[in-house]
């Protein structure tokens, strides 16, 4: 039998092109293709038999319920797909992002200080634990030990599988993440303990949770399940207000931000070391998993604690050369 098409609107043809190409340059596309799903629907329903301006704004106007960043959003992967439209149909329809919503402004990283991350996991011993989840203040532990250590993404975190640990190599297989990219990496000494110190609780707990197929980050009850990466935001949050390790507003900080935060404090200590930082970032873009050192940039940005260390290094290298003017030259 064969199997119903995706896309039935008179741009299947090119939403469908486009998404093989960029699912082809390691994209994941999840979210554009949920989009372009809604807006083929559209089309059908509307019965249309192209994109224009009159057919894009009522498709807009169906989407007044979100929020206007989302709006912006929505709209942006549309006029991306035009554009691509545009290189074989030159006169086709393109939004113009002018009168797209306004866009709302990200909520800037969170850099947690290296006690706020001891803070963190230490916290973790005040989780509770039941018969029925008997490691789970461990498996928190180790989450926030990996995420800090390794840098880790918090869905890389999540789809851990115990045999992804190499015990002799003392290495994690990340399996095919952010743009199909896999990568191997060797674990700090500190993080090692650790990892074997809760596996091999678990392994006298729950032998039957121990096949290399079972999450690495064990939720616990009868089976071997575990975290959504909502489930574990949530489980983040409350552990970061137990911790006290909250944001000038009183709000918790993100997951994401450990991983910031990691790649920060990695570059802080190469400048206090007098590293090259330059030659050093294509060794911190592998192990994170960016496809360039363009991508690693967003997490070095240059934030107050980078400024002043290289401030710090230039003065300890030229300041000698410097000449200040005295108030005695000023008259």
């Amino acid at each position: 039998m064969d199997t119903p098409a995706e896309f039935v609107s008179p741009l299947a043809p090119v939403i469908t092109r486009y998404l093989s190409l960029k699912t082809a340059l390691g994209r994941g596309y999840r979210t554009e293709r949920q989009i372009f799903r809604g807006l083929d629907a559209f089309l059908v329903a509307d019965h249309t038999t192209d994109l224009t301006l009159d057919v894009f704004e009522r498709w807009c106007l169906s989407q007044t319920h979100l929020k206007s960043g989302s709006r912006r959003s929505q709209m942006r992967i549309i006029r991306n797909l035009c554009l691509y439209r545009r290189r074989t149909e030159p006169d086709c329809f393109v939004p113009d992002s002018a009168f797209f919503p306004p866009d709302h402004q990200g909520a800037p990283p969170y850099l947690l200080t290296e006690d706020e991350i001891a803070q963190l996991i230490a916290t973790t011993a005040r989780l509770y634990t039941t018969s029925a989840y008997p490691l789970r203040a461990q498996a928190i532990r180790v989450a926030m030990v990996l995420l800090y250590t390794a840098g880790l993404r918090r869905g890389e975190l999540i789809r851990l599988s115990v045999g992804d640990y190499d015990e002799q190599a003392h290495t994690l297989l990340i399996r095919a993440s952010k743009f199909h990219k896999s990568r191997l990496l060797p674990l700090s000494h500190d993080a090692v303990v650790e990892l074997e110190a809760y596996l091999s609780a678990r392994r006298d707990s729950r032998s039957d949770t121990m096949t290399d197929e079972a999450p690495l980050i064990w939720k616990g009850g009868t089976a071997a399940h575990g975290y959504s990466g909502g489930g574990f935001a949530r489980v983040f949050r409350n552990l970061a207000r137990k911790a006290g390790v909250l944001k000038a507003n009183g709000q918790p900080p993100r997951v994401h931000d450990v991983r910031h935060s990691f790649a920060v404090h990695a570059l802080l200590r190469w400048y206090r070391e007098g590293l090259e930082v330059q030659t050093k970032l294509p060794f911190l873009s592998t192990y994170m998993g960016h496809v360039s050192i363009a991508s690693t940039q967003y997490y070095l940005h240059f934030v107050e604690p980078l400024a002043q260390a290289a401030s710090e290094r230039f003065a300890h290298h030229y300041g000698d050369l410097l000449i200040f003017p005295t108030q005695e030259d000023s008259l």
